[in-house]
């Protein structure tokens, strides 16, 4: 271990020197250009020939030791959140990095760097896939729409969308460390689906006549009372999350809203959780349209599957940074978190594991989030993601094989995956009103 410890400590400046100018310069999802386009010159310096993403942003480089063996992925997420009110956010875009996601772009430069050291590989078989991923945060939901319109995207996650485009393809196994407080192996965590939730109403004067209009804004308050009326009906074990947001709230002060914007997901911890109650909070939300006499457009997309990580992989990040980090605390905590990450989707399909490093303090996506110890989520990152290839592919890659023997997906190919996916898209007005007087609800 100590061998792979210096081939990355050696790169130490150049992986702080990434870590604080992907920190100033923060993108939120599909739009990275410039930390793609850093990260890229970076990986180019030392080498690496480069498979960009059309397009849009990221890219992937594959290492190949020439013995036989199976390929592992590891990733680093490009974009950022958006957080206003943090002191050193974007001041035009409110885009900063409270989610930590810079240190893992620093992380995978360093262990790129490494890879080019002598004897790194020298016991290791197989190939090792290096990708930098944009649009993890599952944000601005109408700019991705308005992307998968334009047919640049089909997915709103980089990685379903990289799975999708065939980037993934030959990928046996895959991992990736999230900057957090400290270094952490957990089960995993739970998956979404993404709404818009358009209310179709009908203006007038506010204050001359507001009995002729129909108000968008009163059936969508009573659509999210009715959705909260529902929340005590959610099994606790199904970890169900619902929490909507209005984009567009009316036009002017002197009319009735004719239309209102929402946006939300509808999280849980397993796929048939999540459409059950998906299909409750439509109800839920059409008959609050139906109250008022205004209609409702919603448009449900696949957000990102639930996490499932496997305890190969997860007993291998273990062993990692018990051998690189013997002072940390490190264990397994059997507990599944309340986000959503697209290693989800990639998790239904292969062996995944997603653990933490140390480094971050504060409250994730929020104003005072800030890498404290960037040593820990950066370079000991790195050091620990160097030793998980080793026990993953050396000895002829027994390890990964393995673990490769004893996994069974949720979904026999990626086409299958995908294909489900596919079948969770649904849009258009959910109520008919007849001239009889009479109307339909569609849920």
């Amino acid at each position: 271990m100590e061998l792979l410890k210096k081939a990355v400590e050696k790169h130490r400046e150049r992986i702080l020197a990434a870590e604080r100018y992907i920190w100033q310069t923060p993108e939120t999802g599909y739009r990275e250009v410039k930390t793609s386009s850093y990260l890229a010159e970076k990986f180019e310096e030392l080498g690496y020939r480069l498979t960009y993403a059309e397009g849009i942003t990221g890219f992937y480089t594959v290492i190949d030791t020439g013995r036989e063996g199976p390929e592992v992925l590891v990733l680093a997420e490009l974009d950022s959140v958006i957080c206003p009110t943090h002191p050193e956010c974007n001041k035009e875009t409110g885009a900063v990095h409270s989610c930590g996601h810079h240190t893992q772009c620093a992380a995978l430069l360093g262990l790129a760097a490494a890879l080019k050291e002598p004897h790194v590989l020298d016991s290791l078989s197989g190939r090792i896939r290096l990708c930098a991923v944009p649009a993890e945060e599952l944000l601005e939901l109408e700019y991705r729409k308005e992307l998968r319109a334009k047919g640049t995207i089909k997915y709103f996650g980089g990685k379903p969308e990289f799975l999708h485009r065939g980037y993934f393809d030959g990928v046996d196994m895959a991992f990736m460390i999230h900057a957090s407080s400290k270094f952490a192996v957990t089960d995993g965590s739970i998956g979404c689906i993404t709404k818009n939730v358009i209310y179709k109403g009908k203006s007038a004067h506010a204050g001359g006549a507001p009995w002729l209009g129909t108000n968008a804004l009163y059936a969508a308050n009573c659509g999210i009372n009715a959705a909260n009326a529902l929340r005590e009906t959610f099994k606790e074990a199904d970890v169900i999350r619902f929490h909507p947001i209005i984009t567009h709230g009316g036009d002017m002060v002197n009319a009735i809203p004719a239309e209102v914007h929402m946006e939300s997901y509808v999280r849980g911890k397993t796929f048939d959780a999540i459409t059950t109650a998906n299909k409750a909070l439509n109800r839920a939300l059409a008959g609050a349209a139906l109250s008022l006499g205004a209609n409702v457009e919603i448009i449900d997309i696949p957000g990102y599957a639930p996490l499932i990580n496997d305890p190969g992989m997860m007993q291998v990040a273990l062993d990692a940074m018990t051998a690189i980090i013997p002072e940390e605390n490190v264990n397994i905590v059997h507990s599944t978190s309340s986000g959503c990450t697209d290693m989800g989707d990639l998790s239904s399909i292969m062996p995944v594991v997603h653990p933490y490093s140390g480094g971050a303090q504060g409250t994730g996506h929020g104003a005072d989030y800030i890498i404290a110890d960037p040593d820990a989520a950066t370079v000991k990152s790195a050091q620990v993601q160097l030793a998980m290839l080793h026990l993953l592919l050396e000895n002829g890659a027994a390890r990964a094989k393995q673990i490769l023997a004893d996994f069974t997906p949720r979904f026999a190919s990626k086409d299958e995956y995908l294909s489900f996916l596919d079948s969770l898209n649904a849009a258009g007005d959910r109520i008919t009103y007849r001239e009889d007087g009479v109307a339909e609800a569609k849920i």
